[in-house]
Formats: structure tokens, C-alpha cells, sequence
């Protein structure tokens, strides 16, 4: 099963970047923050849905709050991605790999479909009207980050 939580908290290229800061350790909110051209209460809800999903903590430092990465919480994605991806073969299977991936293969390509022209090119076509749907609701709470 994939661990939708972190999956969704990385969901975000905002996220991936606080994600990638944290790396070299526990970091105040301001410094975090500089990093961004968005507010800090922006900052600070992209902290809570990490925090949510547990990539993250937060301690009370004095008057500031310092965020750490749990790196560890990225293996259950390691591992469910590995689960996808085949590993790496090894001698004469990994260079026939290397060698078909540099080559791209001949693709065929169905022959464009001719359209029949109107009758009077300038009467305009009625469009049908598109009723708007609503999104569904994410299974794991953004803090009001959709995407």
C-alpha cells in the first residue's frame, strides 16, 4: 500500500524545498521562511501538513520553534517505490539496458485523421455548455492546499 500521507505532504514543490533545507538540520521558521518569496503564515502551513504527516517535528527552542527532518519517515516511499521500479541488472543484461535506453525506438504513428470540412466555414458552431464538477476531497487533509 502506498503511504499516502507523505505522499501527499511532498505533494507540494514548496514542501519539497522545506523538505530538502531541513537536510542540513533543525531550522527556526525565519530562516526557513527567507528561503521563499511567500509569508511566513504561508511558510507555516506547509510546516503544519509536514508536521501532519510526521516528516517532520517541531521544538520549542527559547522564543522560537525549531522544524527536523525524520528521514526515516521516507522509507516506507523507498520501499514502495522500489516495489515499482525493477533493480538495476547487472553485466551484460545492465549494458544492453544502457545501450536500448540510449536508442529511442521507432515509434509508429497512426496517420492523422482527415476532418470533413462545414458546408459554410464562417457560420459559427454552437459549443456545447461544460458543467463544472466538483473536485473530490482529498483522503489526507492539505490545510487547504489542493492541487
Amino acid at each position: 500500500m502506498p503511504p499516502i500521507a507523505v505522499l501527499v505532504a511532498l505533494a507540494d514543490p514548496t514542501r519539497c524545498r522545506l523538505v530538502e533545507l531541513l537536510r542540513a538540520g533543525p531550522q527556526p521558521v525565519h530562516v526557513l521562511a527567507a528561503a521563499f518569496k511567500i509569508s511566513r503564515p504561508a511558510i507555516s502551513r506547509h510546516l503544519r501538513v509536514l508536521k501532519q504527516s510526521g516528516l517532520i517535528s517541531e521544538k520549542k527552542f527559547g522564543r522560537e520553534n525549531r522544524y527536523a527532518l525524520h528521514v526515516n519517515r521516507l522509507a516506507p516511499v523507498q520501499r514502495w517505490l522500489s516495489e515499482l521500479v525493477p533493480s538495476p541488472k547487472t553485466g551484460k543484461e545492465a549494458a544492453k539496458l544502457k545501450t536500448s535506453a540510449s536508442r529511442p525506438a521507432a515509434i509508429a504513428s497512426p496517420a492523422p485523421e482527415v476532418l470533413p470540412v462545414a458546408a459554410d466555414p464562417v457560420a459559427p458552431v454552437p459549443a456545447k455548455p461544460v458543467k463544472p464538477t466538483k473536485p473530490a476531497k482529498p483522503a489526507v487533509s492539505q490545510m487547504g492546499f489542493d492541487f
